[in-house]
C-alpha cells in the first residue's frame, strides 16, 4: 500500500487503485476527463517520491523533469507527496477572435494565443474556462497555413461546456489553452504513400487540418477523406471540400450519410464502411480516425483487418466524461 499526502491529509491507495481514482474516492476536486491518460487534463506533480514511467508517458519532457505524471493511469510502488499543478506550467491564455455556426449543432470558435503555440495538424487542446470547467478539443487549423487557432466544437445535449461556448461564449472573451496533445497528426515521411481518414462529426475539424497540411506540403500520394453524418446538415464544411478538391487532383472527398436519402455527389451508408467497401486493401497506407467513439473502433478494425499495420492508424481515442454514463448520439 502507498500513502499519497495531498493538501494536508494522507490517502491510502491500494492495489491496483489508481492515484486518481484513490483522490477521487476521498472526494478530492481534482481535475480529469478521459480516465485513459490522454487527454492530460488530470495532471498532478510529485514533490517527493517516485512515479512509474508509464505514468509520463506523453506529458513533455519539460514538465516530467517537474514530476508532472498522469494520476489516472498511475498505480504508485512507493508514497507519494502530491501537488496541484502551477497554472504557469500548464497553461496560456487566448482570445476568442472569431466564433459562428457551422451548422445547427457545430460552432466554429477561432482564437489567437497570447504566446506563440507550436503544434502539429490533428493534435488537440484543452480548453478551460474561468471557473475551471475543462474540455479537450482537436485543432481544425494548420500552423503554417492559419496564424489562429480553430475549433469546431460539437454541441452536445448534456454538455456544460459545448453548450456554453455555442450559448455564451463571445467575441473578446479570453480562455485557458493547454497542450498541444495527442499523436494524430501528418507525418512527412512517406510523402508517395496514400492516407485514409474517415471521421463523423466534429471529428472533421482534425481530419481537415491533417488533409490541408498534408496537401500543403507537396503529398504526392492519393488522400481520401470520408466524412459521414446521419443528416445532410451534419455534413458542414462542404463546400470548402468540393474546393479543396477541386485545386488539389491528389484529394478525394465522400459525404455520407446514414439516414437521410444522399443527395448528388453524397453516398450512402456509414463513413467507415463505406470507406473500407471502397478500399478492402490497406497495406501500407495511413489511416487517420476521428469522431464518435464507436465509430473509431469499428473503423479500427476494419482497417486492420483490410491489411493496415497497427502502427500506421492513428486516432483520438478518448471520450469525454459527460459521455460515458449516456450513449452520444451520433449526428
Amino acid at each position: 500500500m502507498a500513502t499519497l499526502r495531498f493538501d494536508g491529509g494522507e490517502i491510502p491507495c491500494t492495489g491496483d487503485t489508481t492515484v486518481l481514482d484513490a483522490l477521487l474516492e476521498a472526494e478530492q476536486p481534482v481535475a480529469f476527463s478521459c480516465k485513459t491518460g490522454m487527454c492530460l487534463t488530470c495532471l498532478l506533480q510529485a514533490t517527493e517520491g517516485s512515479v512509474p514511467e508509464k505514468s509520463q508517458k506523453g506529458v513533455k519532457d519539460t514538465l516530467t523533469a517537474q514530476g508532472y505524471f498522469l494520476p489516472c493511469v498511475c498505480i504508485p510502488e512507493e508514497d507519494l507527496e502530491l501537488a496541484s499543478p502551477n497554472d504557469a506550467d500548464l497553461f496560456s491564455r487566448a482570445v476568442v477572435t472569431g466564433k459562428e455556426m457551422l451548422s445547427p449543432n457545430i460552432c466554429r470558435i477561432v482564437m489567437e494565443p497570447a504566446t506563440p503555440l507550436y503544434y502539429r495538424a490533428g493534435q488537440f487542446l484543452n480548453l478551460r474556462r474561468d471557473d475551471g470547467l475543462m474540455r479537450s478539443y482537436s485543432l481544425a487549423s494548420v500552423p503554417h497555413l492559419d496564424r489562429q487557432l480553430e475549433f469546431h466544437i460539437k454541441r452536445l445535449p448534456r454538455g456544460k461546456m459545448s453548450n456554453w461556448i455555442c450559448d455564451e461564449l463571445a467575441t473578446g472573451d479570453s480562455l485557458d489553452i493547454q497542450g498541444p496533445n495527442g499523436p494524430c497528426f501528418y507525418l512527412p515521411d512517406r510523402k508517395q504513400g496514400n492516407m485514409l481518414l474517415i471521421g463523423n462529426g466534429s471529428g472533421l475539424a482534425p481530419l481537415i487540418g491533417i488533409a490541408r497540411d498534408a496537401l500543403h506540403t507537396g503529398h504526392a500520394g492519393d488522400i481520401h477523406l470520408y466524412h459521414g453524418s446521419r443528416h445532410v446538415t451534419g455534413t458542414y464544411l462542404h463546400g470548402e471540400l468540393l474546393e479543396l478538391e477541386s485545386e488539389f487532383v491528389n484529394f478525394h472527398y465522400a459525404p455520407c450519410l446514414s439516414r437521410d436519402e444522399p443527395p448528388a455527389g453524397y453516398r450512402a451508408g456509414r463513413a467507415e464502411v463505406t470507406a473500407i467497401a471502397d478500399f478492402p486493401d490497406l497495406k501500407d497506407w495511413r489511416v487517420y480516425l476521428c469522431g464518435y467513439p464507436p465509430m473509431v473502433k469499428s473503423a479500427r478494425q476494419k482497417s486492420y483487418l483490410a491489411g493496415a499495420a497497427m502502427g500506421d492508424i492513428y486516432a483520438d481515442p478518448f471520450d469525454l466524461r459527460d459521455l460515458r454514463t449516456e450513449p452520444r448520439k451520433e449526428e
